[in-house]
């Protein structure tokens, strides 16, 4: 019997691994190599891995964890899990049964790129969502920001930081006159019209094509998709969630366990905010923490 099985090894799964191995429980982490931010050239905002590769950090710490005996990564999904707390069964996708008394789920999140052509293909580079994540590397340039619902606005104030040109790119949503006029206000310019293509201009550039009026160019493009858990064993044990702007994520307590005793959580899965790799890699501390707390005797 595992200790402790962790669902998803990007860097909340393996922050949680590290924490729980050099506890000396016996941890399986399964991963099937595809976190969120592989499209991302660098990683920015990390401690002590500014300006690194995303996958190299993580690369490095898969081979810090090859030092603790109980940590065992497996190159695998999660097919199905049933069970209760101190007797979880889970089936990977090569059909290997693994128990536990113990789960952490954190297999992340999926972007969903809408039908535009060049978004998802521009994804990571011209095309980005996050100011924290990239937007040093871009400031003083001519930013754009896809429009996709009232909580755009907060991203506009918040752009100001780093940029004083910026365009918004209403794309077929209705946005309403107060609205228009705050924009108006903050020398903000309005584009009307759906997004027909985006087409790469240079290393992080943008023009965007509108079937309403004629092409944008723009330094860098901010965008905010909606996103879906990457995998749905959350559906099926009947985990609670939460709805936020952009998707749902899961529903944890302070101790960041779900509502099925015995399970936890961490990262873009169970994060309703601004989701980054620090915030994750604290989340899956945490997790690790309060899973071994709770099989203390």
């Amino acid at each position: 019997m595992n200790d402790v099985i962790i669902i998803g090894g990007s860097f909340a799964g393996l922050a949680a691994a590290l924490q729980l191995g050099r506890a000396r429980r016996k941890v399986i982490v399964l991963d099937t190599c595809r976190p969120r931010n592989r499209f991302a050239g660098r990683s920015h905002g990390v401690l002590g891995h500014d300006h690194k590769p995303p996958l190299d950090i993580l690369d490095e710490a898969r081979q810090q964890l090859a030092r603790y005996p109980t940590i065992r990564l497996v190159n695998a999904g999660a097919e199905s899990v049933s069970g209760a707390i101190d007797d979880f069964c889970v089936v990977t996708d090569d059909n290997e049964q693994l128990k536990a008394r113990r789960l952490i789920l954190s297999y992340g999140v999926v972007d969903e790129m809408p039908d535009v052509p060049g978004f998802a293909e521009n994804w990571g580079t011209s095309v980005i969502p996050c100011p924290y994540c990239d937007g040093f590397e871009v400031a003083d340039q001519h930013w754009g920001l896809v429009w996709s619902g009232p909580q755009s606005m907060n991203q506009v104030r918040l752009f100001h930081d780093w940029t004083d040109r910026l365009t918004v790119f209403g794309d077929g949503h209705d946005i309403p006159s107060d609205i228009r006029a705050d924009l108006a206000g903050r020398q903000v310019a309005l584009v009307d019209g759906r997004i027909t293509e985006i087409a790469r201009r240079g290393s992080h550039g943008a023009t965007i094509k509108i079937d309403t009026g004629p092409d944008v160019a723009v330094d860098v493009l901010f965008a905010h998709p909606r996103t879906r858990p990457s995998a749905s064993l959350h559906d099926a044990l009947g985990l609670a969630t939460i709805n936020t702007p952009t998707g749902i994520a899961l529903k944890t307590d302070e101790r960041r366990e779900t509502s099925t005793p015995g399970i936890y959580a961490a990262g873009d899965l169970a994060n309703p905010g601004t989701p980054s790799v620090t915030t994750a890699t604290w989340q899956g501390v945490m997790a690790g923490i309060f899973a071994q707390q709770s099989m203390l005797s």
